[in-house]
């Protein structure tokens, strides 16, 4: 459970003087260091908090021999690996099972949210930076899909590699925020980028294409699916959390959805941004007349296509995106 935010220190109590545009940075910069190596933004809400409370706690052990953000993040560090030590790995569906056919005979029960993998809104993690080429690296490196490949590394390289090649330490001090030698710090990187599948530089470009989102939002929301679906790659994917459940392919998503999924029909999206990427809070008919949560769906797109859509079907997400609970 997160810290009561009542009982948690508040930026003036535990840095002075910052103002408050550098603290809102540097707390981004932490949130998106501790959901990388956490995989879900409940657990690095928790992360962040317990980061500053022990911040907060041992303000006056803190020398200025290191900067602060340093020093935060040597933090953060430690309580992420302390969390991971109790923690089963997070993952995606893709990682678990083949893609089932679209008739949803491989619908089985949910799994618990602790399983998955699980998105952040945008404005929680990007980086505040001028440099195009810093947004571009923030943006590829919370993707959900580098974020699962992340979980598959020891907690050691996985914090290695975010410290260096994601927030840009050096290797000194990745190897003082990681309580080891250069040598050791330098190996678990190399280990980490060597495990850690090429990011694809086709994927969005420039960002979504607006037309695309246009004409993805009106179909859906009069559900027609053969408009639907002529949007989509040949190969795209789609994925259910919090069922292990996964289609490949337009024809599969589109049996889905004239199936099982038929029950999405007459639904709203309200649009917001995850992981780097287009996203779209769906809520359905209640049967009151009104709508209630039901899923946020993260888009991937490549060229004019979309090419994986994600549907968390977690309402207690709408929350953390800052979504009402009813329309």
């Amino acid at each position: 459970m997160a810290i009561d935010q009542q009982t948690a220190p508040g930026p003036a109590a535990v840095f002075g003087g910052l103002e408050r545009a550098e603290y809102e940075q540097m707390t981004r910069e932490l949130t998106g260091y501790c959901y990388r190596m956490l995989g879900s933004p409940f657990d690095a809400e928790d992360a962040v908090q317990d980061t500053m409370m022990r911040a907060w706690r041992e303000l006056e052990r803190f020398e200025g021999r290191s900067s602060l953000r340093t020093w935060l993040h040597r933090i953060a560090t430690n309580v992420c690996i302390d969390m991971l030590r109790k923690r089963s790995r997070r993952t995606v569906p893709m990682d678990l099972q083949s893609p089932s056919p679209g008739d949803g005979s491989h619908l089985e029960p949910p799994l618990a949210e602790r399983n998955w993998v699980l998105p952040i809104p945008d404005a929680q993690v990007q980086a505040d930076s001028a440099d195009p080429a810093q947004q571009v690296v923030s943006r590829e490196t919370v993707r959900l899909a580098f974020v699962a490949a992340l979980q598959r590394l020891t907690p050691g390289q996985r914090a290695a590699l975010i410290l260096r090649d994601v927030l840009q330490f050096s290797a000194a001090e990745s190897a003082e925020l990681l309580g080891t030698s250069v040598a050791a710090a330098n190996s678990a990187l190399q280990r980490a980028r060597g495990a850690l599948p090429a990011t694809d530089p086709a994927m969005d470009g420039d960002g979504p294409d607006h037309a695309l989102l246009e004409e993805y939002v009106a179909a859906f929301e009069s559900y027609d699916v053969a408009r639907l679906t002529s949007l989509l790659c040949s190969d795209a994917v789609q994925s259910m959390p919090p069922w292990a459940m996964w289609l490949r392919g337009a024809d599969q998503i589109g049996q889905f959805m004239l199936g099982p999924g038929a029950e999405c029909r007459g639904s709203r999206l309200l649009p917001t941004a995850a992981n780097g990427c287009a996203a779209y809070a769906q809520y359905r008919r209640d049967g009151r007349g009104g709508y209630a949560p039901w899923a946020i769906q993260i888009l991937e797109t490549g060229g004019a296509q979309i090419s994986a859509l994600h549907c968390y079907v977690l309402p207690e997400l709408f929350e953390v995106f800052g979504f009402p609970p009813a329309l």
